[in-house]
């Protein structure tokens, strides 16, 4: 198989990139293991009888398996030559972009790594165990069923879809790959935008031994260097370093304004020599909180989100091309949306890199619905979801941190505190990711839960989920927010879910949802929020009303409506699921783009 031939061919870690590597998409030997007796049974050791395309999940068409049913583990196997052209590098690293649920890898019949969760990357060292020239067995095993509790996202924990539960993804489902590492390896840097000061803060920690070692920067725009830093790599636990820019070179990154800065890091070592580089790059802009507004780059921009689930009808949860990542964020921007809310999903990294170059804001979640799911095969107590959720969560706010797209964080979708024997869990973990999420960043807003039960006393924001689809009612349940009473979620058991709201900033962050499906055979075919409108006239009058509803609101900072595609039968989007249009777009960005109150 030629790289041209591989699918997903793009480089997976576009804000942290070495020039060698080799992608590992393509044909791989599979077996699905539906009793997960496959270790008694010597698949590890064995050719596998199937044949599947990573990345792409089994259950979806471009894998060429297309299996849908439960698979409580399945396996994978193949053979890599490494490049004898790495026979300078002494160390050498597996990486899965992201594996549902919980992986086992072996190489050369040694375990080199263990990982729990479906939506985070992960590595394992094997210079040990194969050197450039030779050959790895490389042997996956992914244990992943969804009727027991456990992050999943939307993925059904019925053997069909239903309401807005769509097809499971098991296994690999993102870019497998190789890299060589010399024997000091700089890791993720971690930057951050200081437009007070005026410079990028970086941190970036090393691998291997350090003594005598010193890490470059160098800050390029697109007339050539601007600075360069130097620093000891041996004096700190990570090197820290400054990068100032010239009021003359400044540039903001912003909703439209996709300024970006190049930045190469340099490792040498005490004489002189290049150990490592790498590249990367950075956005200058600041976030806000003024009153209630939300305020970017000193300037007040009413979000007007759209919620995008990142499904596909032949990928399910993998995009089938790079360029359709792309397409999504253009097709939000052709409506009239400025940014969006990335929903039960941590997206594959190059959807953040496309964000970031496309001035194209998001607010990053995590893939929390199934933790609290409790079926007849749920052993929670054995599990433990929640402490597992906890450590995922970590993984992603580390792996995007320094991504300037990303403008604000949400551990946690929809929770409530009455379900279950223990809802002191709950409101333990409700706590525990918003303080975790804090003290990992301080220069993003975070939500300690988007809808249903706000728990965090004076977290940064407040929200709620609203599908009424009666505007003037739908008006009326927003009036109050102009006098610090405004909708909450509460379901008719009063506000039990909640504490109260502290007057900090409020949007509507699920609204809308209309259902709009002139292709369904019958109502059984899809749903969507309320009655579907009878016509398509009838439908623009609903949009434009809820939409001004909330723009006209001067304490409302924003809103997400649901939703950017139909997914499967929820087929409320404002593009079907497979990309084409269903309304007039004009119309439709027109209803969007009128000033808002807080602008």
């Amino acid at each position: 198989m030629t790289q041209n031939s591989i699918p997903r061919p793009e480089y997976p870690r576009p804000q942290f990139v070495r020039e060698n590597w080799l992608n590992l998409n393509g044909a791989w030997q599979f077996e699905i293991d539906a009793g997960d007796s496959g270790i008694h049974r010597g698949l590890k050791d064995k050719k596998l009888s199937g044949e599947i395309l990573v990345p792409f999940c089994p259950e979806s068409k471009l894998s060429g398996v297309e299996y849908v049913d439960f698979m409580p583990a399945v396996w994978y196997r193949r053979e890599v030559k490494i490049p004898a052209a790495w026979k300078k590098y002494p160390r050498l690293r597996l990486h899965f972009q992201a594996c549902d649920y919980e992986t086992t890898v072996w190489v050369n019949g040694s375990e080199v790594a263990r990982h729990r969760g479906g939506f985070t990357p992960f590595f394992a060292e094997i210079g040990h165990l194969v050197k450039p020239g030779g050959k790895a067995q490389i042997v996956v095993r992914a244990r992943d069923d969804n009727r027991i509790a456990k992050a999943s996202g939307k993925q059904s924990n019925s053997y069909g879809n239903a309401g807005c539960h769509y097809t499971r993804t098991t296994g690999i489902w993102q870019t497998v790959w190789l890299e060589p590492l010399p024997e000091t390896a700089m890791e993720r840097p971690r930057i951050t935008p200081e437009l007070g000061n005026l410079r990028f803060h970086v941190e970036i920690p090393l691998s291997g031994p350090t003594a005598g070692k010193r890490v470059t920067a160098i800050l390029k725009d697109s007339k050539g260097e601007i600075v360069r830093t130097e620093v000891a790599a041996d004096s700190d636990f990570s090197a820290m370093l400054d990068l100032p820019i010239p009021e003359k070179r400044l540039k903001l990154w912003g909703p439209g304004k996709p300024n970006l800065y190049d930045i190469i890091f340099e490792l040498r070592d005490s004489e002189g020599n290049l150990v490592d580089s790498l590249t990367s790059y950075a956005g200058m802009r600041s976030i806000v909180i003024d009153g209630f507004a939300v305020k970017i780059n000193g300037v007040s921009v009413f979000q007007r989100q759209v919620l995008d689930q990142g499904y596909y009808p032949d990928g399910l949860m993998t995009a089938p091309t790079d360029a359709a990542l792309v397409k999504d964020i253009k097709l939000a921007l052709d409506a009239g949306f400025n940014s969006a809310r990335l929903h039960e999903k941590v997206f594959e990294e190059r959807f953040l890199y496309h964000a970031d170059r496309l001035g194209y804001p998001v607010w990053a979640e995590f893939a929390d619905w199934g933790v609290r799911h409790r079926h007849e095969f749920s052993n929670p107590v054995e599990h433990q979801p929640m402490a597992s959720l906890m450590a995922q969560w970590q993984e992603a706010l580390i792996r995007d941190y320094s991504h300037p797209s990303i403008i604000g964080w949400c551990p946690l979708n929809e929770t409530a505190h009455n379900i279950g024997d223990a809802p002191e869990a709950m409101d333990d973990l409700t706590h525990g990711l918003y303080y975790a999420t804090k003290a990992c960043d301080r220069t993003r807003p975070v939500i300690d839960a988007s809808g249903y039960s706000h728990r965090v006393t004076g977290a940064d924001i407040y929200d709620s989920h609203h599908y009424e689809q009666n505007v003037e009612k739908f008006r009326a349940d927003h009036a109050g927010l102009a006098e610090g009473k405004p909708f909450i979620n509460s379901y008719g058991e009063g506000n039990i879910w909640n504490i109260p709201y502290g007057g900090q900033p409020y949007f509507c962050s699920e609204f809308g949802g209309i259902w709009w499906s002139p292709e369904a055979k019958k109502d059984e075919d899809s749903w969507g929020y309320g009655i579907r409108p009878k016509t398509l006239e009838e439908f623009y009058a609903r949009f434009e009303g809820l939409c001004g509803v909330l723009l006209e609101n001067p304490r409302m900072f924003g809103y997400c409506y649901t939703q950017l595609t139909d997914v499967f039968q929820e087929q409320n989007g404002i593009y079907t699921f497979d990309r084409r249009k269903k309304f007039d777009m004009k119309r439709i960005r027109a209803a969007q783009t009128r000033k808002a109150a807080i602008e």
